[in-house]
């Protein structure tokens, strides 16, 4: 009898460990994966409020898998992508070598504690290798997503001589289920180690302190660095040229992490906008004929720009892209293999020359070129975020200065004159009753010199 059919169902075996990053709302989709008897794999969606029925259902004498972000629609892709609970890691030992549960633990816990990576709140064993995993104190939202790939790359690339896979970061994937079989060894997957959190419970982390342990360059460190770049700007006769800067491409503390926005940021909040047009103009004229290619290939390109898609899933993601633009749509794939290899280009690494400067073989267009692109309209512009024209970007600029006034105290200029109005007419008075106009200042909280332009 071979290891795996040593195995029998144990349905009563309590599977504990999603329930740590998993159910923050009930409404999230998730996936379940789970070899059937003829070897191919099925897929499961189902919602996290059904988490506890599902768990209990599931078959332990199987390979079975579960994603580990959570999706708003009934589809696992990460256009779907709902929020992040979790970072994680999946460590493969040596080709040809077994690496036991035991080994495992003390390899990344050593590791962990002399390299200064903060220990993962849950180590599992997968019946193999490892998955390491840091829950997050609150789940990252979709538009984040361009950040928790970066973390996960840092992560990836700091546990590399463990055996971290490069492949098996991406939010679109499934990770083993705790108490099935590893059918390839005979072993149960298994939770090896808990970093208590204090309350009995694996610690949880704040996704800016996380990044900051990561990333090497400390937000002090940056800040630093700007007021350098400002007084050299403001000592040099004219501003240093941007390409002749040492670039920022990596920078440490959360949020700020990607102030100055870079291509995936920039991707991503792009391929909102175009998902929000795309709803806008569907809503409006009951389809996207003539412009669902169009939008189809532009919010893949963005999509990949924000380290969402690889060669491995980019038809997958392609997919979901395009029932969500028009259900049952069949596109031509030869429209986009030009894109599948700049995205393969991409991921690589591989960069092109433009205008002196080291930019991603992926397309990266203007703001005016996509508006003209799509025919954007003004009404459209101002529902949403980044693709803009210029007109419609002063006209925010100045709002946000306006409104920035406005919490500093600043009035708005028809207020402004009626009080200067009113003072007038009360300085007039007063001065008409034989006041000296230092008096009038005083009373009415002003210099001599607006006093004297009052009576004027």
């Amino acid at each position: 009898m071979s290891a795996a059919a040593s195995h029998e169902p144990r349905q009563l075996d309590l599977i504990t460990e999603p329930y740590h990053y998993h159910g923050s709302f009930e409404d999230a989709w998730l996936a379940l994966l789970a070899r059937q008897d003829t070897g191919s794999m099925r897929q499961q969606m189902f919602r996290a409020a059904d988490l506890a029925k599902v768990l209990q259902a599931a078959p332990r004498d199987r390979d079975c898998y579960m994603s580990q972000a959570e999706f708003y629609r009934r589809n696992r892709r990460a256009v779907n992508l709902l929020c992040l609970p979790l970072l994680f890691v999946d460590l493969d030992p040596p080709k040809g070598h077994n690496i036991d549960a035991d080994t495992w633990r003390h390899r990344v816990l050593m590791f962990c504690r002399d390299e200064g990576v903060p220990p993962p709140s849950l180590i599992v064993y997968s019946g193999r290798g490892a998955h390491l995993k840091w829950v997050l104190s609150d789940p990252l939202p979709r538009a984040a997503l361009p950040r928790w790939n970066l973390a996960q790359q840092l992560l990836g690339e700091r546990l590399a001589s463990l055996g971290a896979d490069p492949n098996a970061r991406d939010a679109s994937r499934v990770l083993r289920l705790e108490q099935t079989v590893n059918r390839k060894t005979g072993h149960r997957c298994e939770v090896i180690w808990t970093t208590d959190g204090g309350d009995g419970l694996p610690v949880r982390y704040a996704f800016d302190s996380l990044f900051d342990e990561l990333a090497p360059l400390a937000r002090g460190q940056l800040e630093g660095l700007r007021e350098e770049r400002q007084r050299d700007d403001a000592d040099a006769k004219k501003p240093t040229r941007w390409k002749d800067r040492p670039a920022l491409e990596l920078v440490k503390g959360g949020r700020y992490g990607l102030k100055r926005i870079d291509y995936a940021e920039l991707a991503f909040h792009r391929l909102e906008d175009l998902r929000t047009l795309a709803s806008i103009r569907a809503a409006e004229r009951g389809s996207l004929e003539g412009e669902r290619m169009a939008f189809l290939f532009w919010s893949l390109n963005f999509l990949a720009l924000s380290n969402a898609v690889s060669p491995s899933n980019f038809w997958q993601e392609a997919q979901a892209l395009a029932a969500s633009l028009a259900p049952g749509w069949r596109y031509d794939r030869g429209e986009l293999s030009t894109l599948y290899h700049k995205t393969a280009g991409y991921v690589r690494g591989e960069m092109v020359e433009f205008q002196g400067r080291k930019v991603p073989g992926l397309y990266t267009p203007r703001n005016a070129t996509l508006v003209d692109r799509f025919a954007i309209t003004p009404e459209e512009q101002r529902q949403l975020r980044t693709i803009v024209s210029k007109d419609e970007a002063r006209y925010r600029d100045a709002e946000r200065k306006r409104q920035h006034r406005r919490e500093a105290g600043a009035v708005k200029r028809s207020e402004y004159e009626a009080t200067a109005q009113h003072r007038r007419e009360v300085a007039r008075a007063l001065r008409a009753d034989g006041m000296k106009q230092r008096e009038i200042a005083e009373r009415l909280g002003v210099s001599e010199g607006a006093v004297r332009s009052y009576l004027k």
